[in-house]
């Protein structure tokens, strides 16, 4: 039991590091932080069954008929189908000895500041999740989007060429309540939940009892692809690869929004997410000024990439070391 410690409670060890000499609690450097902006863009929609929400989409149209006089017409209807979309639920828990927390100066603070990374590890599971989670592999997940558009056969993903393991995906995805949205259960609260549930009787491995501080994290979440017409996958980005063999070109940008049905939204919103050294590069490709498409938007006081005023948003859980598909 002793050797697991250090892995699952906060220690005296563990206390030393976040004091300073004087016993004050210092601001903790979060070097760990990512930036996932697909977290800000995502709405969310509260689903209709238990488990996720059901979807209905048209699969088929009525039959038009060229008539002549004295022929009849026959009847005619459309076809729907109905789609499943399942939620899964990560929770996490923590529990800090009330002997630790005497320890400290400054005890709410001490307790608050073990909150924080929580906030970040959640964040970070549920933006690569987005991408990566596949129900086939674990059932208790979601189902993310890598699976639902898991090679270049695929409608809407396209290739940049590259090959072998060291490669990038970039999405694009056109977010809206009839098209690409995030889901909570039905009657189950949208969001990361935490919760300081006080003092506590807990138990170690032996069942002897000891009191701590207990925090729960809870997060219900899902995927809901309404309209799968609205998710493009450019696969196969070698970042340092040749251009014969994967480099990516702003033209893509260009095929990809060619796949949409429509790039011009009547509700909701349009967004690329690539990881953010390809991010890096296009930053830089827009300080050429000669190049008009690629620029920056004045969004809610802050500077945003954007191709054709569409956002380019960075999300650090997009891999660099995808397979070629």
């Amino acid at each position: 039991m002793a050797t697991s410690l250090p892995n699952y409670y906060l220690t005296l060890a563990d206390l030393v590091k976040r004091v300073n000499p004087d016993g004050a609690l210092p601001r903790i450097v979060e070097l760990l932080n990512q930036t996932n902006e697909i977290l800000q863009d995502m709405p969310f929609v509260a689903g209709n069954l238990s488990t996720g929400h059901r979807s209905t989409v048209r699969t088929g149209l009525p039959s038009v008929v060229w008539t002549k006089l004295y022929k009849g017409v026959a009847s005619s209807k459309s076809a729907t189908m109905q789609v499943d979309d399942t939620c899964g639920r990560a929770e996490a828990r923590s529990e800090i000895d009330v002997r630790l927390v005497e320890l400290t100066e400054a005890q709410s603070g001490f307790i608050a500041n073990e909150q924080i990374p929580f906030f970040e590890a959640f964040n970070q599971t549920m933006a690569g999740g987005f991408f990566y989670f596949d129900t086939a592999l674990d059932p208790t997940r979601f189902l993310g989007l890598a699976a639902r558009y898991p090679t270049s056969a695929t409608a809407n993903v396209l290739s940049a060429g590259g090959t072998g393991s060291q490669l990038t995906s970039v999405w694009l995805i056109g977010w809206g309540p009839n098209t690409v949205h995030g889901i909570t259960p039905k009657n189950v609260p949208g969001g990361l939940r935490h919760e300081y549930r006080g003092i506590e009787k807990c138990f170690d491995a032996s069942g002897a009892p000891y009191y701590a501080h207990v925090n729960t994290y809870e997060w219900n979440i899902g995927v809901c692809v309404r309209d799968w017409r609205y998710i493009v996958r450019l696969a196969n980005v070698n970042m340092a690869a040749n251009p014969a063999n994967g480099v990516f070109a702003l033209n893509m940008l260009v095929e990809m929004l060619g796949t949409l049905p429509s790039w011009r939204l009547t509700e909701g919103k349009l967004a690329f997410y690539m990881h953010k050294n390809l991010w890096t590069q296009l930053m830089i490709l827009a300080i050429n000024k000669s190049n008009a498409a690629l620029g920056w938007e004045d969004v809610m006081g802050q500077k945003v990439l954007s191709f054709w005023g569409i956002p380019i948003r960075q999300v650090d859980q997009l891999l660099l070391t995808e397979t070629a598909i």
